[in-house]
């Protein structure tokens, strides 16, 4: 069983990067890695490590994001079912500013995406259920959802090409 990740810069948005795991299947189902501490922290400042863990369980057609803050590194990863994951780029200063790419995550294309400070997460259940990964890294305090940003889902200045016109959305996320 091999533990390894193929790491790539995105080239589409300036310090993105997207992660994905060696996937060891046979007739059981398969097995990887979702953290190696060396391969995954050199990726952050050098004071900085990854501070705690989140889940999330969400239906098909649920849409949650887009959200973001100012200091939260977010290593995400869909664990169950399928979603499409989306970056956006919020950093003004950034060539790449407003700035959106997708990806499709599924047991078939496994892919963990770390997102840098400043930068919105959002996120779409294809499948009928999906398991939602956060791995954070932030100096101080962790800011929750009452400190953290909300872009609209739809925000017509950055135009993401959602699978669904008409997802399902929290009070935040309207």
């Amino acid at each position: 069983m091999s533990i390894k990740f193929d790491i790539q810069e995105s080239q589409e948005i300036d310090d993105v990067y997207i992660l994905t795991p060696s996937i060891s299947r046979d007739e059981r189902g398969n097995i990887w890695t979702s953290f190696l501490k060396d391969e995954v922290e050199k990726l952050l400042p050098s004071d900085l490590c990854f501070k705690h863990d989140k889940f999330s369980t969400s239906k098909n057609n649920v849409l949650r994001g887009i959200h973001g803050d100012s200091k939260s590194w977010k290593l995400v990863a869909c664990v169950f079912g399928e979603i499409q994951q989306v970056v956006v780029d919020l950093r003004e200063s950034s060539p790449t500013y407003l700035k959106w790419q997708d990806f499709i995550i599924n047991s078939n294309n496994q892919q963990l995406i770390l997102i840098p400070p400043c930068f919105g997460n959002a996120y779409y259940v294809i499948s009928q259920q999906a398991v939602y990964h956060y791995k954070l890294a932030y100096h101080g305090d962790y800011i929750d959802a009452d400190e953290q940003y909300s872009i609209k889902w739809n925000d017509e200045k950055i135009n993401i090409k959602w699978l669904s016109n008409s997802p399902e959305l929290s009070g935040r996320d309207k």
